[in-house]
Protein backbone atom coordinates (compact mmCIF):
# COMPACT_ATOMS: atom_id res chain seq x y z
CA UNK A 1 0.00 0.00 0.00
CA UNK A 2 1.36 3.58 -1.07
CA UNK A 3 2.10 6.30 1.48
CA UNK A 4 -0.47 8.73 1.94
CA UNK A 5 0.37 11.87 -0.22
CA UNK A 6 1.43 14.20 2.45
CA UNK A 7 3.65 11.48 3.92
CA UNK A 8 4.90 10.49 0.23
CA UNK A 9 9.07 12.09 0.39
CA UNK A 10 10.72 12.73 -2.82
CA UNK A 11 14.80 12.24 -3.33
CA UNK A 12 17.02 13.33 -6.02
CA UNK A 13 19.21 10.60 -4.63
CA UNK A 14 18.94 7.28 -2.53
CA UNK A 15 20.53 7.20 0.55
CA UNK A 16 22.69 4.62 -0.49
CA UNK A 17 23.48 7.04 -3.45
CA UNK A 18 23.91 9.42 -1.45
CA UNK A 19 26.69 7.80 1.16
CA UNK A 20 28.65 6.62 -1.98
CA UNK A 21 28.76 10.08 -3.44
CA UNK A 22 29.89 11.52 0.42
CA UNK A 23 32.33 8.99 0.50
CA UNK A 24 33.60 9.33 -3.24
CA UNK A 25 34.60 12.98 -2.05
CA UNK A 26 36.25 12.18 1.43
CA UNK A 27 38.27 9.99 -1.11
CA UNK A 28 39.29 12.81 -3.27
CA UNK A 29 39.68 15.27 -0.75
CA UNK A 30 41.88 12.80 0.74
CA UNK A 31 43.92 12.03 -2.17
CA UNK A 32 44.42 15.88 -1.95
CA UNK A 33 45.71 16.19 0.77
CA UNK A 34 48.44 13.36 0.26
CA UNK A 35 49.38 14.80 -2.85
CA UNK A 36 50.01 18.23 -1.00
CA UNK A 37 51.88 16.29 1.43
CA UNK A 38 53.85 14.30 -1.50
CA UNK A 39 54.89 17.48 -2.94
CA UNK A 40 56.57 18.88 0.48
CA UNK A 41 55.56 22.64 0.21
CA UNK A 42 56.36 24.66 2.70
CA UNK A 43 54.12 26.62 4.45
CA UNK A 44 56.31 29.46 5.22
CA UNK A 45 56.89 30.02 1.60
CA UNK A 46 52.89 30.07 0.31
CA UNK A 47 52.53 32.72 3.12
CA UNK A 48 55.16 34.81 2.00
CA UNK A 49 54.41 34.26 -1.70
CA UNK A 50 52.72 37.74 -2.24
CA UNK A 51 55.21 39.79 -0.51
CA UNK A 52 58.01 38.22 -2.86
CA UNK A 53 55.58 39.20 -5.86
CA UNK A 54 55.30 42.79 -4.69
CA UNK A 55 58.79 42.76 -4.49
CA UNK A 56 60.08 41.46 -7.69
CA UNK A 57 57.01 43.92 -9.10
CA UNK A 58 58.73 47.21 -7.49
CA UNK A 59 62.29 45.94 -8.61
CA UNK A 60 60.97 45.86 -12.26
CA UNK A 61 58.89 49.14 -12.42
CA UNK A 62 59.05 51.18 -14.46
CA UNK A 63 59.75 48.53 -16.92
CA UNK A 64 62.72 49.34 -19.50
CA UNK A 65 60.00 50.89 -22.75
CA UNK A 66 64.05 51.47 -24.71
CA UNK A 67 64.54 47.82 -24.42
CA UNK A 68 61.50 47.26 -26.85
CA UNK A 69 63.34 48.19 -29.83
CA UNK A 70 65.52 44.85 -28.82
CA UNK A 71 63.28 42.39 -28.45
CA UNK A 72 61.15 43.39 -31.93
CA UNK A 73 63.54 40.69 -33.49
CA UNK A 74 62.61 38.37 -30.88
CA UNK A 75 58.74 38.89 -30.54
CA UNK A 76 59.06 38.69 -34.58
CA UNK A 77 60.74 35.38 -34.69
CA UNK A 78 58.27 33.95 -31.74
CA UNK A 79 55.09 34.55 -34.17
CA UNK A 80 57.00 32.84 -37.28
CA UNK A 81 57.46 29.87 -34.91
CA UNK A 82 54.13 29.37 -34.10
CA UNK A 83 53.01 29.93 -37.71
CA UNK A 84 55.51 27.90 -39.43
CA UNK A 85 55.21 24.92 -36.66
CA UNK A 86 50.96 24.89 -36.69
CA UNK A 87 51.98 24.92 -40.49
CA UNK A 88 53.65 21.84 -39.93
CA UNK A 89 51.69 20.22 -38.13
CA UNK A 90 48.47 20.44 -40.12
CA UNK A 91 50.36 18.87 -42.71
CA UNK A 92 51.26 16.38 -40.88
CA UNK A 93 48.36 15.36 -39.22
CA UNK A 94 46.33 14.73 -42.28
CA UNK A 95 48.12 11.59 -42.60
CA UNK A 96 47.88 10.69 -39.51
CA UNK A 97 44.14 11.11 -38.84
CA UNK A 98 43.65 8.81 -42.10
CA UNK A 99 45.69 6.38 -40.60
CA UNK A 100 44.04 5.92 -37.09
CA UNK A 101 40.48 6.92 -38.11
CA UNK A 102 38.95 3.30 -37.66
CA UNK A 103 36.65 3.57 -40.21
CA UNK A 104 38.72 4.66 -42.98
CA UNK A 105 41.93 3.00 -41.80
CA UNK A 106 43.35 0.34 -44.91
CA UNK A 107 44.19 -2.33 -41.76
CA UNK A 108 44.33 -2.64 -38.17
CA UNK A 109 48.30 -2.61 -38.46
CA UNK A 110 47.81 1.30 -39.55
CA UNK A 111 45.69 2.44 -37.06
CA UNK A 112 47.67 1.13 -34.22
CA UNK A 113 50.38 3.06 -35.98
CA UNK A 114 48.28 6.20 -36.61
CA UNK A 115 46.92 6.22 -32.78
CA UNK A 116 50.40 5.42 -31.83
CA UNK A 117 51.97 8.49 -32.89
CA UNK A 118 49.12 10.70 -32.27
CA UNK A 119 49.33 9.60 -28.34
CA UNK A 120 53.34 9.52 -27.99
CA UNK A 121 52.96 13.14 -29.80
CA UNK A 122 50.46 14.28 -27.43
CA UNK A 123 52.13 12.66 -24.22
CA UNK A 124 55.41 14.62 -24.63
CA UNK A 125 55.72 18.41 -23.77
CA UNK A 126 56.73 20.77 -26.73
CA UNK A 127 59.45 21.70 -23.82
CA UNK A 128 60.46 17.47 -24.19
CA UNK A 129 60.52 18.47 -27.76
CA UNK A 130 62.50 21.36 -27.91
CA UNK A 131 65.03 20.10 -25.34
CA UNK A 132 65.24 16.89 -28.40
CA UNK A 133 65.60 18.82 -31.41
CA UNK A 134 67.93 21.82 -29.73
CA UNK A 135 70.43 18.37 -29.19
CA UNK A 136 69.82 16.98 -32.61
CA UNK A 137 70.09 20.33 -34.48
CA UNK A 138 71.47 22.67 -31.70
CA UNK A 139 69.99 25.84 -30.34
CA UNK A 140 67.59 28.09 -32.54
CA UNK A 141 64.20 28.67 -34.28
CA UNK A 142 64.24 25.57 -36.04
CA UNK A 143 64.36 23.55 -33.03
CA UNK A 144 61.40 25.43 -31.65
CA UNK A 145 59.71 24.81 -35.28
CA UNK A 146 59.75 21.37 -34.64
CA UNK A 147 58.90 21.46 -31.02
CA UNK A 148 55.52 23.25 -31.65
CA UNK A 149 54.98 21.00 -34.67
CA UNK A 150 55.39 17.44 -33.07
CA UNK A 151 53.23 18.05 -30.29
CA UNK A 152 50.95 19.71 -32.41
CA UNK A 153 50.29 16.75 -34.57
CA UNK A 154 48.79 15.03 -31.66
CA UNK A 155 46.28 17.07 -31.05
CA UNK A 156 44.96 17.86 -34.41
CA UNK A 157 45.09 14.47 -35.76
CA UNK A 158 43.64 13.44 -32.50
CA UNK A 159 40.57 15.87 -33.23
CA UNK A 160 40.74 15.15 -36.97
CA UNK A 161 40.26 11.26 -36.73
CA UNK A 162 37.12 11.97 -33.99
CA UNK A 163 35.61 13.60 -36.95
CA UNK A 164 36.04 11.34 -39.33
CA UNK A 165 35.07 8.82 -37.33
CA UNK A 166 31.46 10.70 -36.66
CA UNK A 167 30.56 11.19 -40.27
CA UNK A 168 27.62 10.43 -42.39
CA UNK A 169 29.13 7.25 -44.34
CA UNK A 170 26.14 7.68 -46.98
CA UNK A 171 27.98 10.55 -49.16
CA UNK A 172 30.77 8.51 -49.31
CA UNK A 173 29.56 5.30 -50.35
CA UNK A 174 27.70 7.44 -53.36
CA UNK A 175 31.09 8.87 -53.77
CA UNK A 176 32.80 5.31 -54.26
CA UNK A 177 29.59 4.03 -56.47
CA UNK A 178 30.37 6.31 -59.13
CA UNK A 179 34.19 4.62 -59.45
CA UNK A 180 36.30 7.73 -57.78
CA UNK A 181 39.71 6.20 -56.26
CA UNK A 182 40.69 6.43 -52.88
CA UNK A 183 42.37 9.88 -52.91
CA UNK A 184 38.46 11.25 -54.86
CA UNK A 185 36.48 9.35 -51.73
CA UNK A 186 38.30 11.14 -49.34
CA UNK A 187 38.72 14.49 -51.19
CA UNK A 188 34.88 14.78 -51.98
CA UNK A 189 32.81 12.34 -49.32
CA UNK A 190 34.98 13.18 -46.25
CA UNK A 191 37.30 15.93 -46.55
CA UNK A 192 33.61 18.21 -47.18
CA UNK A 193 32.22 16.75 -43.60
CA UNK A 194 35.21 17.26 -41.59
CA UNK A 195 36.16 20.79 -42.74
CA UNK A 196 34.77 22.63 -40.10
CA UNK A 197 36.53 20.63 -37.71
CA UNK A 198 39.91 20.87 -39.27
CA UNK A 199 39.55 24.26 -39.51
CA UNK A 200 38.70 24.92 -36.14
CA UNK A 201 41.34 22.89 -34.16
CA UNK A 202 43.77 24.10 -36.52
CA UNK A 203 42.81 27.70 -35.36
CA UNK A 204 42.86 26.92 -31.97
CA UNK A 205 46.04 25.04 -31.89
CA UNK A 206 47.85 28.58 -33.72
CA UNK A 207 46.44 30.86 -30.86
CA UNK A 208 48.18 28.23 -28.54
CA UNK A 209 51.73 27.78 -30.15
CA UNK A 210 51.79 31.45 -30.30
CA UNK A 211 51.89 30.73 -26.17
CA UNK A 212 54.03 28.22 -26.41
CA UNK A 213 56.41 29.06 -28.14
CA UNK A 214 57.11 32.38 -25.60
CA UNK A 215 59.04 29.85 -23.56
CA UNK A 216 60.85 27.57 -25.84
CA UNK A 217 63.67 29.75 -25.71
CA UNK A 218 64.83 28.86 -22.04
CA UNK A 219 65.76 25.47 -23.48
CA UNK A 220 67.47 27.39 -26.30
CA UNK A 221 64.65 26.55 -29.15
CA UNK A 222 65.16 30.74 -29.91
CA UNK A 223 62.18 33.42 -29.63
CA UNK A 224 61.65 35.96 -27.14
CA UNK A 225 62.31 33.48 -24.19
CA UNK A 226 66.34 33.80 -25.28
CA UNK A 227 65.63 37.25 -23.90
CA UNK A 228 63.43 36.04 -21.20
CA UNK A 229 65.88 34.25 -19.81
CA UNK A 230 68.64 36.07 -19.73
CA UNK A 231 66.97 39.15 -18.37
CA UNK A 232 65.95 37.29 -15.18
CA UNK A 233 69.49 35.51 -15.09
CA UNK A 234 70.95 38.43 -14.70
CA UNK A 235 68.34 39.96 -12.21
CA UNK A 236 67.39 42.81 -15.40
CA UNK A 237 63.62 42.69 -13.68
CA UNK A 238 62.87 45.76 -15.62
CA UNK A 239 63.72 44.06 -18.93
CA UNK A 240 61.98 40.86 -17.91
CA UNK A 241 58.99 42.83 -17.12
CA UNK A 242 58.65 44.26 -20.44
CA UNK A 243 59.52 41.39 -21.78
CA UNK A 244 56.57 39.50 -19.84
CA UNK A 245 54.30 42.69 -21.21
CA UNK A 246 55.08 42.40 -24.65
CA UNK A 247 53.96 38.53 -24.08
CA UNK A 248 50.78 39.15 -22.91
CA UNK A 249 50.26 42.11 -25.98
CA UNK A 250 51.05 39.15 -28.70
CA UNK A 251 48.89 36.94 -26.67
CA UNK A 252 46.08 39.04 -26.60
CA UNK A 253 46.61 39.77 -30.33
CA UNK A 254 47.03 36.40 -31.19
CA UNK A 255 43.47 35.53 -29.87
CA UNK A 256 42.07 38.75 -31.32
CA UNK A 257 43.61 37.40 -34.77
CA UNK A 258 42.41 33.64 -34.34
CA UNK A 259 38.73 35.12 -33.28
CA UNK A 260 38.05 36.98 -36.11
CA UNK A 261 39.83 34.01 -38.52
CA UNK A 262 37.17 31.99 -37.26
CA UNK A 263 34.30 34.02 -38.33
CA UNK A 264 36.07 34.21 -41.54
CA UNK A 265 36.19 30.47 -42.00
CA UNK A 266 32.35 29.94 -41.18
Amino acid sequence: MSPPLDEAHWGRRSRSEQIIRLMGLVALLGLGVWAYDGIGVQPSYVLSAHTQAIDIFQRGWPPDMGYVREIAMPLLMTVHMALLGTALAIVLSVPVALLAAENITPTRGTMVLGQLITTVSRSVSSIIWALIFVIMFGSGALAGVLALAVKSVGFIARMMREAIEEIDPRPVEAVAATGASRAQTVLYGIVPQIKPVFIGVSIYELEGNIRGATVLGFVGAGGIGVALKLSVDFLRWDQALTIMLAILGLVIVGEYVSAHLRKLAY
